[in-house]
């Protein structure tokens, strides 16, 4: 089966001036309404969404994210605002930034959870791939979620927390494991299982509803797909590219397992939520735990072993080309996190946030102090571009 693969990318709303994350949200929703419902507002004012097509082919996905993204950056930019895509914004206030108005979900969760959705302040990548049927995706959870850690560390962009460095690769992470139900999956033997227990976290009242499941991987409540949401939002196009390359892949294994009748996992996922600590504190410039050996390892070794574990799977849907020379620029270059906090060394938090800003819109250095009259528009043959 040809294994589709759709990407929802979260941006943070900045001020083109200050860099400071702002609840302009909805300025931006604003001017980007010509294109349609492919942009949507989050739960924090300061959040824009946008969903890609579905796609078979890399090519196309490439395509859609720097058209969408391009949109964004003049819709944005005609407000004296800019998106960024990071897990964090490096510069922002607690209590600046409200939950969006209007939704009574979105009010309850307010209500509900306070300091929780006050902190909200994060960004993540979101990768849906085609899946047969919702009992087939909760089985082939248990295989996939093991390597849900290196795709987190190939996307660390967010060491920076309201304008302080906390240390950690990837803190869009801690933020988003304190909800109650965060973090990896459990096993489930499949679709029934899953859903009674769904059932059983909403009747506990914990939780109001099913989409309230926010763990790394999840059957979709309404799509035959199987959602990743452990990543953090990239600055650069390629790491998105990288990374629903490997989940598609991953999937695409997983249904190959399942079908040759082997066992989804060894039921033993606790030590998942510590490999998930690992790589959200030193994303791809420390260890990372080898979901085969469950031990220690270089992360270059473990991104590795995991491209030539998943080698039939890129090649059944001609991705290994592309993926191995991308995987090779990330690890070269070093995480994203690892350069923005080489951007803010040189200079300062602010030259960090053009870092992303250049990024995010596809170049290779954002003047800083730009203002909306003298934004440039983004290429637009940056939309015909190939994955490199």
């Amino acid at each position: 089966m040809t294994v589709r693969i759709g990407v929802e990318e979260e941006f943070h709303v900045i001020d083109i001036e200050s860099g400071q994350l702002v609840p302009r949200a909805d300025a931006v929703l604003r001017a980007v309404a010509r294109y349609g419902e492919t942009f949507t507002g989050e739960l924090p004012q300061s959040v824009v969404e946008s969903n890609s097509e579905v796609h078979t082919s890399l090519d196309g996905l490439f395509s859609d994210l720097t058209t969408t993204r391009a949109r964004l950056d003049r819709a944005a930019a005609s407000e004296g605002l800019a998106v960024v895509a990071a897990g964090t914004a490096p510069l922002a206030r607690l209590g600046t930034v409200p939950s969006t108005d209007g939704d009574p979900r979105y009010a309850h969760l307010t209500g509900e959870y306070r300091r929780l959705v006050d902190e909200q302040l994060i960004c993540g990548v979101h990768v849906h791939a085609d899946v047969p049927d919702r009992d087939t995706a909760v089985r082939a959870m248990c295989v996939v979620a093991p390597w849900l850690p290196v795709l987190l560390a190939l996307s660390a962009s967010s060491p920076y927390w309201l304008g302080a460095d906390t240390g950690y690769a990837s803190w869009r992470t801690m933020v988003w494991q304190r909800w109650p139900t965060a973090g990896p999956p459990g096993c489930f033997a499949g679709a029934e299982e899953y859903d009674r227990v769904v059932g059983e976290l909403v009747g506990s009242g914990v939780i109001s509803d099913p989409g309230m499941i926010y763990y790394d991987l999840r059957p979709s409540d309404h799509l035959p797909t199987l959602e990743m949401r452990v990543c953090d939002a990239c600055p650069r196009v390629e790491t998105v590219i990288l990374i629903a390359a490997l989940y598609r892949a991953l999937v695409t294994d997983a249904l190959a397992r399942l079908d040759a009748g082997e066992p989804g996992c060894d039921g033993n996922h606790a030590w998942l939520r510590a490999a998930t600590w690992r790589a959200a504190r030193s994303g791809l410039e420390g260890d990372l735990i080898d979901p085969v050996t469950r031990r220690p390892a270089p992360a270059a070794a473990v991104v590795r072993s995991m491209i030539r574990r998943l080698r039939p799977a890129l090649e059944a849907h001609g991705d290994r080309d592309t993926v191995r020379p991308l995987a090779e620029e990330a690890l070269a270059r070093g995480s994203a996190a690892e350069r923005l906090r080489s951007a803010v060394a040189g200079e300062d938090l602010l030259a960090g946030v053009d870092r992303l800003l250049a990024q995010t819109r596809g170049r290779a250095r954002s003047p800083r102090h730009r203002t909306a009259a003298h934004t440039p528009r983004h290429d637009e043959r940056a939309a015909a571009a190939r994955v490199p």
